[in-house]
């Protein structure tokens, strides 16, 4: 087929089943390592002049299913899986930069990623600077002559901020840096960040792609889009000292950066994803197109409802017509505005604990993404190591409930709701 689309692919790409002796599911290769033919093609494998399988830490033929699929469905050149999103995250970011660098990041970030790029890289001597996403020429303001990337999430998580990426683009082809985009929550079904000028893709495979709750997985895709020789990346146009002198932008090309994730990011971090579990969401990521439909239309009704409980201050949805970022979601997100819903209970903090301990069919966890609808206080919890300005920062205020929606009865989620407000102590509501 020359151009099959996003249902087709996250079924079929990636797996010839004349390679894997007919199966029609694709097989769990559950091995380390892999028999050579002999000292040459030994030789060969390990100098790139032949490409197979070496060993698990550095790829695996069901691993490698999971990434053609993915760079399939993403519209990328390659795509590299790692154990978890926050592998793939800070795997990237160290296969990418060295100390000294700098890199301009959305406040509104994961508060798991907030705190890698504003505590733990420091300490590498990799900086970065924080800018309100809303307007995109703050990205370029911020830029220093050490800048290396521009990193954002495409539908903040928790805040639900949809950034606009091609004006975010702009800025980062300004600054000759490659443009990072974690488009967890959105999803391939719903956003190609690619389509918007994204060189790099990031996925927690662990949330929606997965979307059962059952397997850790991290991914990134490569665009294949950047000029890695403009002078600002030496790593790619010298001679690599970790592998025989190799020059990726020579030997490579549009595939330079997802060969040295490879290369360099799996060898020596050693973040590398299970079979086992790469199979897992392989199974999860056949469902999505029409998972991610269903979770946005619950989320969308729920929200809606929400809008009208006497108990609620406020709710954040970016489908909801007349909220802030609805108009950018009609343009990046017109198929949906996937599963997360924020809103804020009359009462404030003790409010929001004693409604999220009540909740009967939503589980109180740290996920998002699953099949079964979640319910979480960020300010008590995910985001508790940030400080109260930090948590502004990031859409997280003190009376904050975040909602993964599922795919149960949309009536059960209300009622479950609705019950939760009602065991809510009234002198705190008062």
């Amino acid at each position: 087929m020359s151009n099959p689309k996003l249902a087709t692919n996250a079924l079929h790409a990636g797996h010839d089943t004349t390679q894997t002796s007919g199966t029609r599911a694709v097989p769990i290769f559950q091995s380390t390592s892999y028999v050579f033919n002999n000292t040459d093609h030994a030789a060969n494998l390990f100098s790139l002049a032949e490409l197979g399988f070496i060993y698990t830490r550095l790829n695996n033929p069901t691993n490698q299913i999971l990434q053609e699929r993915l760079a399939a469905i993403e519209g990328g050149v390659g795509a590299v899986v790692f154990a978890s999103g926050t592998a793939a995250i800070a795997t990237g970011l160290m296969t990418l930069l060295r100390a000294g660098d700098h890199i301009v990041a959305s406040s509104s970030l994961y508060g798991g990623t907030f705190n890698l790029l504003n505590v733990t890289l420091p300490r590498l001597g990799i900086t970065t600077t924080f800018v309100d996403p809303d307007d995109p020429t703050n990205f370029g303001k911020a830029v220093q002559e050490n800048t290396r990337a521009i990193f954002v999430e495409s539908l903040g998580n928790p805040k639900l901020d949809v950034l606009d990426l091609k004006g975010i683009s702009k800025e980062a082809q300004a600054a000759k840096v490659p443009f990072i985009v974690d488009n967890t929550v959105a999803t391939p079904g719903l956003l190609n960040p690619i389509e918007h000028g994204a060189n790099l893709v990031i996925h927690s495979l662990t949330k929606y792609i997965n979307g059962n709750g059952t397997a850790l997985g991290g991914a990134i895709i490569d665009a294949g889009t950047f000029d890695w020789t403009n002078g600002k990346f030496p790593e790619f146009t010298e001679p690599s000292a970790g592998y025989h002198g190799l020059v990726y932008s020579e030997a490579l090309g549009a595939a330079a950066f997802t060969f040295k994730l490879i290369l360099e990011g799996l060898r020596d971090f050693g973040g590398a994803l299970s079979p086992f579990n790469a199979f897992q969401i392989i199974q999860g990521l056949e469902t999505l197109p029409i998972r991610i439909k269903q979770h946005s239309e619950n989320a969308l009704a729920l929200a809606e409802w929400l809008q009208d409980r006497k108990e609620v201050a406020w709710v954040n949805y970016p489908g909801l017509k007349g909220g802030k970022y609805y108009e950018l979601a009609q343009e990046y997100l017109p198929k949906g505005q996937s599963g997360l819903v924020t809103f804020g209970v009359k009462g404030g903090f003790e409010a929001a604990k004693q409604l999220t301990d009540a909740t009967k069919v939503f589980s109180l966890l740290a996920n998002i993404g699953d099949t079964k609808s979640l319910i979480i206080h960020p300010s008590s919890t995910t985001h508790q190591q940030l400080t109260e300005e930090q948590q502004l920062s990031a859409g997280v205020s003190q009376d904050l409930i975040r909602l993964s929606v599922g795919l149960e009865d949309i009536s059960d989620l209300k009622e479950d709701l609705e019950q939760a407000f009602a065991a809510i102590d009234k002198s705190v509501l008062a």
